[in-house]
């Protein structure tokens, strides 16, 4: 692997330019997080006489990751990026994933483009896909972006002054693709993202909250935008790829939400198969209850994880039909398999002769899948001991909670406005016997009937860290342990006709 990106440098090769559309006049810019070291794609936006222009140009990884190269094949085993706070672990060469395929300003570089044309009421009417040469006008952070058509801020709209009327282009855009979104009931969880803000020697300062302005939003249509209209081109030209597929919950599953929410005077339409605008309207319908993050949680532990697949089942939570992951070649290999699928339709090339079946699909996306979730443990892991290591001089201390997941054996609770979470177990409940009801996500005691459920705040003291186990410890305070037991709670049920229906 090293031979083969030992004479790479910043620079593309005047031959790779040849035979591209020519887009480097066009005002392209990415939009990131501050942190951001891997650009994969940019975006630029015009309108028209019906409606919009969207361009994402997505970097060309495919034109310098070839298949039968030892550079492919560490990216296959890899699978992905993985994230740990303050460091990557990338899935290819930085001489690549920083260099020649990130979408750096002011330098050329080769993608593949994604061209969508929206009429006023924001439903995509053509799109076509191309290689490109491009340079990136401009290196945004989400908040530059949300000064610039958010805020109005007059200051960086000074700043960016060329690039403001195709900004201001592309938030008209959002607004109409995200009433979109509402309309066909894509589902948007309210859930917490958390970072990691380091002080001296690598030590935690503190944890605090990801805030999703609506530059995050925006750029996540564009994204799912582009995520779309490759899989419609995939399945019209009938050629064997991966789409992202997110399957219906299971009728299991469905059969005990339904029975929860019945228990707070909600309802779950759709029988045993609701669709993604059923969980909508429950969301819709929680927002303001002091139990909406207990509805959220349970909603979302009803659904399966979204998998790699060449067999197209649509995408459960965001409610279409066709999707596949384009917009991410850099760390994701799936997008890598989606690129070279598209190219050979551009090229000409019969989708009988491409070089992968639907069977070599399948065990990429299996493996995919398997190095995905692989990913998310070790990041979850080595975040865990961070937060262990945090909690270390805080043993003895009592926090404010809320009770996150209820087992068998015992209640995990996440300190408020800490984001750390632990365990207390059952034994550390009380003299009593605790019953667990996994439909009602409770427990309940035997003889004192004092219910811990999902959701509920309670007080806890920090009784034991173990870093080698990356387990925190804690029992209930004081404050917590005098209360009046807690009865089961149940809420109205709904006489009206019209809320019935509504449930």
């Amino acid at each position: 692997m090293e031979q083969e990106i030992e004479g790479l440098d910043e620079q593309v090769p005047a031959a790779a330019k040849r035979g591209r559309e020519d887009l480097r006049e066009l005002p392209l810019v990415t939009i990131d997080g501050a942190d951001a070291r891997d650009f994969d794609d940019a975006v630029y936006c015009e309108s028209t006489s019906s409606g919009w222009r969207l361009l994402v140009a997505i970097a060309d990884v495919s034109h310098y990751v070839k298949p039968d190269t030892a550079l492919d094949s560490e990216a296959f085993a890899r699978g992905n990026s993985v994230y740990f706070p303050e460091r990557v672990i990338p899935m290819l060469p930085e001489v690549l994933s920083n260099g020649l395929c990130s979408l750096n300003p002011e330098v050329d570089r080769l993608c593949l483009v994604c061209e969508m044309r929206f009429n006023r009421e924001g439903r995509m009417t053509r799109s076509r896909f191309f290689d490109g040469l491009m340079r990136s006008h401009a290196r945004l952070t989400y908040s530059e972006a949300a000064a610039i058509v958010v805020d109005q801020d007059e200051t960086t709209r000074r700043r960016y002054q060329p690039l403001v009327s195709h900004l201001e282009a592309l938030y008209r855009l959002y607004g109409v693709l995200r009433s979109q979104r509402e309309a066909r009931g894509a589902i948007d969880f309210d859930t917490t993202e958390t970072r990691i803000v380091f002080g001296t020697e690598r030590k935690i300062e503190r944890i605090v909250p990801l805030v999703r302005n609506d530059a995050h939003k925006l750029i996540e249509e564009c994204m799912i935008a582009a995520n779309v209209a490759a899989a419609r081109f995939l399945e019209r030209h009938k050629i064997p790829s991966l789409y992202r597929i997110h399957a219906r919950p299971a009728p299991d599953k469905v059969t005990d939400l339904q029975e929860f929410l019945n228990e707070l005077g909600l309802g779950l339409r759709g029988g045993s198969k609701p669709a993604a605008s059923d969980y909508s309207t429950v969301l819709r319908l929680a927002e303001g209850r002091p139990d909406a993050h207990l509805i959220n949680t349970v909603l979302l532990r009803s659904m399966p994880r979204a998998e790699y697949s060449p067999d197209n089942i649509g995408h459960f939570g965001l409610a279409h039909e066709h999707y596949a992951h384009f917009t991410s070649p850099i760390r994701r290999y799936p997008d890598l398999l989606v690129h070279r699928a598209i190219r050979f339709i551009l090229e000409g090339n019969k989708p009988a002769k491409f070089r992968y079946t639907a069977s070599d699909m399948q065990e990429s996306g299996d493996h995919c899948s398997a190095t995905e979730r692989r990913a998310d443990d070790a990041t979850r892991d080595a975040i865990d001991w961070l937060k262990c290591e945090y909690m270390l001089d805080k043993v003895g201390e009592t926090y404010p909670g809320i009770i996150t997941s209820v087992t068998s054996f015992g209640l995990f609770v996440e300190l408020q406005d800490i984001y750390v979470e632990g365990l207390v177990h059952v034994t550390a409940l009380g003299n009593d016997y605790y019953h667990y009801d996994p439909t009602r996500h409770w427990l309940q005691g035997e003889r004192s009937n004092r219910i811990y459920r999902l959701g509920d705040q309670i007080t806890v003291k920090v009784v034991q860290v173990n870093l080698d186990d990356r387990k925190i410890d804690f029992e209930l305070s004081e404050k917590t342990s005098r209360k009046g037991a807690d009865k089961p709670r149940k809420g109205k049920r709904r006489t009206s006709q019209r809320r019935r229906s509504r449930g």
